[in-house]
């Protein structure tokens, strides 16, 4: 059996991961805030940017970040591209399902268990899959039991998600929300990758697939061009607030064509 270590860089790849996970987090947060507000076709496209926030970024980035802070000493270690980018879209596909099914589900409990039963499973899919493309020259085994508490734990930060973007809203609650959500992501990670045994194979051959580090510029790269451009059209969007004051000046509009008497027009939105 082969030591292996999951801090090679010591709180460096944890913390950075939390980070993000955490950033990743409140940006999906803040963009399923608006999408409650507008609603419709503008509200799905929010949501799908949500789902690239929170899957891209706080799941998926913040899994592959952990990652570059596992070793086993005297081995060497690849990753497979084609299940590495696999891994990443499957995270990204599940939340957006979970986010439509909570976000549409009418409130119904029933949408948000289901969309937190599947948004979990596919998490810990991603993960593992994720696990299942490093190579080495090395067999690989699972704990059947730290796996399923991994997977509950996937399923149920995935709810407790779900929750946050139906019922989330304001600066603070959502600050505090994605730090939850952060531990609960780095939770799930940490206990898959603790339920992993390496064996080292007698003969050392060469180990396909690309270095950790490979991946790292165009992750960077990739994840600060995404979430840029989520912020920056949130943050040039209409608020939240203003987006409220002019859904409520339509309606009394709206109230007003229909003839109700007394309707007040004098205040419009505010922005």
């Amino acid at each position: 059996m082969s030591l292996v270590d999951h801090f090679s860089f010591g709180l460096v790849t944890p913390v950075a991961a939390y980070a993000v996970s955490s950033m990743g987090s409140m940006l999906g947060l803040l963009l399923t805030s608006r999408a409650r507000v507008v609603g419709g076709r503008a509200g799905a496209f929010w949501l799908v940017g949500a789902a690239l926030a929170i899957g891209g970024t706080g799941i998926w980035t913040m899994h592959f970040i952990a990652m570059l802070g596992f070793s086993i000493p005297g081995m060497a270690i690849r990753y497979d591209v084609p299940l590495t980018v696999t891994s990443a879209l499957i995270a990204v596909v599940v939340v957006g399902v979970g986010l439509f099914l909570a976000a549409y589900g009418a409130d119904r409990l029933s949408s948000l268990l289901g969309g937190g039963l599947l948004t979990g499973a596919g998490v810990a899919s991603m993960h593992y899959l994720g696990m299942a493309a490093m190579n080495m020259s090395a067999h690989v085994s699972y704990d059947p039991v730290i796996v399923s508490v991994s997977v509950l734990i996937a399923i149920a930060a995935a709810t407790a998600a779900l929750w946050f973007t139906v019922r989330v809203s304001g600066a603070l609650k959502i600050g505090a929300a994605a730090l939850v959500m952060g531990v609960a992501v780095a939770g799930m990670h940490y206990t898959g990758m603790y339920s992993m045994t390496v064996t080292p194979h007698h003969e050392v051959g060469a180990v396909p697939g690309a270095q950790g580090v490979d991946f790292l510029l165009p992750l960077i790269v990739g994840t600060s061009v995404i979430t840029v451009g989520l912020l920056l059209a949130a943050l040039l969007s209409p608020s939240e607030k203003e987006l409220r004051n002019e859904a409520a000046y339509r309606e009394r509009l709206r109230a007003h064509d229909e003839g109700a008497p007394e309707m007040d027009l004098s205040a419009a939105p505010r922005r």
